[in-house]
């Protein structure tokens, strides 16, 4: 018996899941297995890139308190410039993984706006938690939420720049989403660039754009440095609406299926600890606030990890759809129809110039194989189906069936 199965098990532990036999395998003993045994990771030190963002923190967490360890891998965090920059580093291999935009794999497997590489979603990192931003200019002007925008456009013509991460990205959508549903088209009544998320908010301070899309703590860090204002959050937008993933390419996965399954329970485990309560949010609120992380003061991240939101403009509130890393695993499964919605806005963007098979590559990229293996190995409640239904922010419902239609069906497209 190896010194590491001393360690983990007692000698009872190993009679008692020794008399489980048929009945079913031990945790304990699955997750030494997957360590150890015929289910080795094949590649034991993984790189996943990350941008300084708040939902970075499955992938943080899992690494600074050893979870990895416990599936027999190494979580070595690269912190990332830009999504371009994580992209590019994906597809050439000098990163494994990386915490990354849902749209950004989807448009690289593609080929849209970039490199094109047959790509794999491992799981979905966290729901919620994103934001769009008013500058204080705009809201003195009355712009305040998408309406009061559209009227503001209307009366006084001029430039009006909006930012959003990556062309493809899960921030753009929510940005293309939210002006359509107020009549603006974000390609013909505004301006719209990229801009990486941590420069957001020194690019709002120097007045290079009116409002942007960014995860947190971008957000609320305009409103602490007096620049901006929260006119939705994206769970308004659609409420536990997916977000980052994890996400590397499909040759990887082929290549090292048992690390991929060993890195997904990991993070899967950190975000249920993360989620478990008060106490360990503001742990990790403290511990990715850090330079080498999100660099930034640790209030920044630890009020909107709660719910509790304050708008720039003397509302608060307590939201209950904060940023959710579990949520007894509705998180984190990777819902062919999640995938699929992302699609239908990049073909109702004009990023996409016919309608792609949606569930198709839906198919190809989400591993729910993968993330099964990894799901039971945490205990992880998995769904009975891979697609579900969602009602968005102007009261349409997404439920994946009639991909095609959906996409064509609004009102305001390229």
């Amino acid at each position: 018996m190896s010194d590491l199965l001393k360690t983990k098990l007692s000698r009872r532990r190993v009679l008692q899941a020794a008399a489980v036999g048929a009945a079913g395998i031990d945790p304990a003993l699955r997750a030494l297995a997957y360590a150890q045994g015929s289910d080795k990771p094949e590649k034991e030190e993984v790189k996943i890139g990350f941008i300084p963002l708040t939902d970075c923190a499955s992938v943080v967490m899992a690494s600074v308190l050893g979870i990895d360890k416990k599936y027999g891998v190494k979580i070595v965090p690269n912190k990332e410039a830009s999504w371009a920059g994580v992209r590019d580093k994906l597809v050439n291999g000098d990163l494994d993984m990386a915490h990354v935009l849902y749209g950004l794999v989807y448009g690289v497997h593609l080929g849209l706006s970039g490199p094109k590489k047959d790509m794999a979603v491992l799981m979905t990192l966290n729901n919620n938690g994103q934001a769009i931003t008013l500058s204080k200019k705009l809201a003195d002007k009355g712009a305040v939420d998408a309406p009061s925008l559209a009227k503001l456009i209307a009366k006084e013509k001029g430039d009006y720049t909006f930012a959003q991460t990556f062309p493809t990205g899960t921030h753009a959508m929510w940005l293309y989403y939210w002006l359509a549903s107020a009549g603006i088209d974000p390609f013909k009544d505004v301006k719209n660039i990229v801009v990486p998320p941590p420069q957001m908010v020194a690019n709002m301070r120097i007045g290079n754009m009116d409002g942007f899309c960014v995860g947190e703590p971008w957000n609320q860090r305009a409103i602490m440095d007096g620049i901006g204002v929260t006119a939705i959050t994206t769970q308004d937008i659609w409420k536990d609406h997916p977000e980052k993933v994890l996400g590397c390419t499909a040759d990887f996965v082929k290549k090292y299926p048992n690390t991929a399954r060993a890195v997904t329970a990991a993070i899967l485990e950190a975000g249920q600890w993360i989620d478990a309560g008060l106490q360990n949010k503001n742990k990790m609120a403290e511990t990715i606030a850090d330079k080498s992380y999100v660099n930034t003061s640790v209030d920044a991240i630890n009020q909107r990890i709660l719910g509790r939101y304050v708008n720039g403009m003397g509302k608060s509130w307590d939201d209950p759809n904060f940023m959710k890393f579990y949520n007894d695993g509705a998180v984190n499964f990777p819902y062919l129809s999640d995938g699929m919605w992302f699609l239908t806005q990049h073909k109702r963007w004009g990023l996409l110039k016919a309608h792609p098979d949606y569930l198709k590559v839906a198919t190809e990229i989400n591993r729910i194989d993968i993330y099964k293996q990894a799901a039971t190995a945490t205990k992880t409640p998995v769904p009975a189906s891979p697609m579900r239904t969602s009602k968005l922010m102007d009261g349409v419902v997404w439920d994946g069936k009639d991909p095609a239609k959906y996409a064509d069906s609004f009102k305001v497209k390229a």
